[in-house]
């Protein structure tokens, strides 16, 4: 089957964050809306069809997790990442974030510290200081144009630190992490007692020729100590039906995680989860295939499109995901300026790259999963933009 990509949809009245919030951030409802990380592509036809037959039954009662929910995440990360999961290691969440929030509450206690790499993922230093933790920071290196780990910073900064939640895939830079960062990283957090928290909800949307390599994967070190976060939202533009899941290897750490979930019913899910995430996972590789190839388009077509109408505004092509880090910093204008610029110029709503840390001061994030006719209208309002400037 030939997936449309093109089709434009209109997304206003349905509570769309990022179509119907914008006024709330900006106060404006006219901007082209390319911030928050989800897609304008229609959710897939078979996840909707599952969600469609499981209405059809009269009582929405209580559920509990299907043996195919479980089979369908097996299958496809053994398939996609040659990993080997058992059914009792996985573990429903309501969403990455919250199921981060919970594993910090579990795993740590206040006062404790948690290590980031900025610029990166903005709510991973909120749910550190929002939960009365010590946040600490240790900035990713730019090497030719792209970010990598600065180890030796880690290797001094990790005494005292309990957790460091890990993007995997990098966001906002969209880097697809090298074995040997990641097989480092795990020997300096291992040796220091230190959980990885590895945030691999955009794994699925890694781009060709470059392969997501799980973090549990690339040492028994990594596998015995950490908690993985995965989920179907990113790559099947499903992120409103709340279905995550994690992966967690070693027994004692699974047992904690497991008893603080169901202390609260934090894990019990929700009736829409279990066929919606069994029908993405067994049906969406085609589905994935053609919308990979439409994204990677998206990128090309951006970055052909700034080197030669907007050279001061740089991409740096994402390895991974339909997000795109735009390099703005030899316009040289002030945080302040360069978001007015955007949305006031452009007509744009983008996210800032000071919403990442300070370290993304003078980028501007673009998400480009859109149609292609939105893509180059936007482009063109930043052309004309720029040209004023």
């Amino acid at each position: 089957m030939n997936y449309n990509f093109d089709e434009v949809i209109d997304r206003r009245g349905t509570c769309s964050e990022k179509v119907d919030g914008m006024v709330n951030v900006w106060g404006k409802s006219d901007l082209i809306p390319m911030w928050v990380a989800d897609m304008d592509f229609a959710t897939p036809p078979f996840i909707l069809e599952a969600i469609r037959k499981r209405c059809e039954h009269p009582v929405l009662g209580y559920t509990f997790r299907s043996d195919d929910y479980y089979q369908s995440i097996i299958g496809w990360v053994k398939k996609r990442y040659g990993m080997s999961v058992e059914k009792e290691e996985i573990n429903f969440v309501p969403g990455i974030v919250p199921g981060l929030g919970m594993a910090i509450n579990c795993f740590t206690k206040p006062g404790d510290k948690i290590m980031i790499m900025p610029p990166v993922y903005h709510p991973f230093a909120w749910l550190v200081t929002r939960n009365n933790r010590r946040l600490v920071e240790c900035p990713l290196k730019e090497v030719d144009g792209h970010y990598r780990m600065d180890l030796d910073l880690i290797r001094r900064s990790i005494k005292g630190v309990r957790v460091l939640i890990l993007c995997n895939p990098h966001n906002p830079g969209g880097v697809v992490w090298k074995k040997e960062e990641l097989q480092e990283l795990a020997e300096i957090c291992a040796d220091d007692n230190v959980i990885v928290f590895s945030d691999e909800i955009h794994a699925d949307l890694t781009l060709p020729p470059y392969q997501h390599l799980p973090f549990a994967m690339v040492s028994e070190k990594a596998r015995n100590n950490s908690v993985t976060f995965m989920a179907p939202s990113k790559t099947f533009n499903m992120p409103g039906v709340a279905a995550s899941h994690t992966i967690i290897y070693n027994e004692g750490l699974r047992s904690r995680f497991v008893t603080y979930l169901d202390a609260g019913e934090l894990n019990a899910g929700h009736v829409f989860a279990w066929p919606a995430v069994t029908a993405a996972y067994t049906e969406g590789e085609e589905w994935l295939k053609q919308c990979l190839a439409y994204i990677q388009g998206n990128i090309d077509y951006a970055d052909a499109y700034t080197k030669a109408h907007t050279p001061k505004i740089k991409v740096m092509r994402p390895q991974a995901s339909y997000l795109i880090w735009l390099d703005c910093r030899e316009l040289g204008l002030s945080h302040e300026a360069l978001n007015a610029f955007f949305v006031d110029k452009a007509g744009l709503a983008l996210n800032d790259g000071e919403m990442f840390g300070k370290e993304g001061a003078g980028f501007m994030r673009m998400n480009v999963g859109c149609p292609r006719v939105t893509l180059e209208k936007a482009l063109q309002q930043l052309k004309a933009a720029y040209e004023a400037l």
